[in-house]
């Protein structure tokens, strides 16, 4: 009987910290998602006032979105008393076999990265890149869209534009000319 006591009390302890770590955990989901909310409004006003391109705002707030709901749900499977540097491992392998599977994909949203922060050129600039010439109609993460002087619509991959050399025929680079 007095096993059957002691175990039940071990069993009372338990559950009353089991259930004391889930209202915490539940507690820092729900605080944390209203803060990663307010930030992400926070961080979406900053980009407008500083002007930041449209394509670049949506970009940039989606990546910020991700990054603070991982670090949340990491800190909630932390309470939880669940052991994170294995759930690290597992995903730091996982992104690596999706890297090299994916590399010219990754190579690709590089570029785009690259051509959003560098802006080589814009939608509706006139440019000779990859061997071809066009106005260019969208500039997106894995690819931009060119409209041909003969018609044709043509698909770059980002990673060939910036690796390459481009050709902006509309405008002049403003460091050639900053006095004008």
């Amino acid at each position: 009987m007095d096993n059957i006591q002691v175990l039940l009390d071990k069993l009372l302890v338990n559950g009353m910290e089991i259930g004391k770590n889930i209202l915490v955990a539940v507690v820092v989901y729900f605080v944390g998602r209203y803060v990663v909310k307010y930030f992400n409004k926070l961080f979406a006003k900053v980009l407008e006032k500083r002007k930041v391109e449209p394509t670049v705002r949506t970009f940039l707030a989606s990546l910020i979105n991700i990054l603070l709901m991982t670090v949340l749900l990491i800190s909630v499977i932390s309470i939880l008393g669940i052991q994170t540097t294995s759930i690290a491992a597992l995903v730091a392998s996982a992104g690596l076999a999706i890297g090299m599977a994916l590399s010219g994909n990754l190579q690709n949203f590089a570029g785009g990265v690259l051509i959003l922060l560098f802006k080589p050129f814009r939608v509706g600039d006139m440019i000779e890149a990859a061997g071809v010439a066009g106005e260019v109609k969208a500039i997106q993460i894995f690819h931009t869209i060119l409209w041909s002087s003969d018609e044709k619509t043509v698909i770059i991959p980002n990673g060939l534009l910036s690796n390459g050399v481009i050709k902006n025929l509309s405008r002049k680079i403003w460091y050639m000319d900053k006095e004008k």
